[in-house]
């Protein structure tokens, strides 16, 4: 049997359409009216055979928290890799990367693992 769920994200902007409020919900996954203080969607679409992506962060995002958000998505990426096309060693490679660009950018200490 199919089913379908439903991801709602309301935005809110100043004047300036600058974000000062993401809330978002997801149907079935007892996530209600969450908030965030940033996103970053993806889509695959079809038809142009390319990715469609937004990307909308709230005027209190830290530049800390927002480096941190980067490499949490980046070590995300690495996993999809790796899960959707059993390719682990590229999936490595990006891991890698994203853990050198954390230590550089501060995410996390040069002995730590991101």
């Amino acid at each position: 049997m199919m089913s379908e769920n439903t991801i709602t994200i309301k935005v809110s902007t100043d004047e300036n359409h600058v974000p000062t409020d993401i809330v978002w919900s997801a149907e079935g996954e007892d996530v209600e009216n969450r908030q965030a203080k940033a996103m970053w969607l993806a889509i695959w679409d079809e038809k142009d055979g390319a990715s469609m992506n937004m990307d909308l962060w709230t005027k209190d995002m830290s530049v800390d928290e927002m480096k941190r958000f980067v490499c949490d998505s980046m070590m995300t990426l690495a996993n999809t890799l790796e899960t959707a096309t059993s390719d682990k060693g590229h999936a490595e490679a990006m891991r890698g990367f994203t853990s050198e660009l954390a230590k550089r950018i501060g995410v996390i200490e040069a002995n730590d693992e991101a």
